[in-house]
């Protein structure tokens, strides 16, 4: 594995700069290329077979640039295009998620407790969640609530805002996610809004941050596999399928400073 390679890092949209943030502030010397596919968000609603097509397309383009990684920040597209994702790129790149980091750590941290999960409608329906921790066999019960008003809220700036309250606590107190210890933020967005959760639990339950705990696990790997980038001289590419304005001004929100995106256009 070439350690000056970059870190390609593909999303449904710019949601997934959540995770980029979090492992461009704990690696700081990796090169990172990043492909959101604004075209076609969210791929919360789409069909699982859908997902699969534009996961492997922009596949091509992140091994073109020949990565050393592909992770996969996106919930719904970790839990339907994954294995497809990790069989087609073969030996070429080490295909990552963004659920098998969090499984892991639950599992080490929260055995024998019910821990809930909000997340978008594919990312619940899909049980992936659920399969995995119960494959764990260590007892864990897991509660899970699709939110599907959440990333498009987040999207449009609707945070830290009463509307935002309002949404957040109608959720939250939904009978599905009552008596939990932990909540697990099941969909790239939702770290934008850790702190009203937080609040809204006043600490009676541990909100779970996946982005940084993913980045934590792409350190591992890379830690482990001696591939760590030793070179200061790193490089970030940001691509879109499809650019607009709104998107560039929204991806301070997400990567928490201005970068500027560059059109990719995949699909013409």
């Amino acid at each position: 594995m070439n350690s000056s390679a970059a870190i390609g890092i593909f999303d449904s949209g710019i949601g997934g700069l959540t995770v980029a943030h979090a492992v461009t502030k704990l690696l700081p010397n990796e090169n990172i290329i990043y492909f959101g596919d604004t075209a076609h968000l969210p791929y919360g609603d789409k069909s699982a077979a859908a997902i699969q097509a534009y996961s492997i397309k922009i596949c091509n383009v992140l091994l073109q640039q020949k990565c050393k990684i592909i992770l996969i920040a996106c919930n719904s597209a970790s839990a339907a295009a994954y294995e497809l994702v990790k069989e087609y790129v073969g030996s070429k790149a080490k295909v990552m998620n963004v659920i098998d980091p969090v499984v892991n750590y639950i599992s080490e941290n929260y055995a024998g407790k019910t821990i809930g999960l909000i997340g978008t409608k594919q990312t619940v329906n899909s049980n992936i969640y659920r399969k995995k921790t119960d494959a764990l066999e260590k007892d864990i019960t897991l509660k899970s609530l699709a939110t599907p008003l959440l990333a498009p809220m987040i999207e449009e700036g609707f945070f830290n805002h009463n509307i935002s309250e309002s949404i957040i606590q109608e959720y939250l107190k939904n009978e599905e996610l009552k008596d939990i210890e932990a909540l697990i933020l099941g969909c790239t967005h939702y770290p934008l809004i850790k702190k009203q959760i937080e609040n809204y639990y006043k600490d009676s339950v541990t909100v779970l941050d996946t982005s940084e705990i993913v980045a934590k696990s792409v350190k591992e790997f890379l830690s482990e596999n001696n591939a760590l980038n030793a070179l200061n001289a790193h490089i970030k590419h940001f691509y879109v399928s499809d650019y607009t304005q709104s998107f560039e001004t929204s991806t301070k929100i997400f990567f928490g400073e201005q970068i500027r995106l560059e059109y990719y256009p995949l699909w013409e």
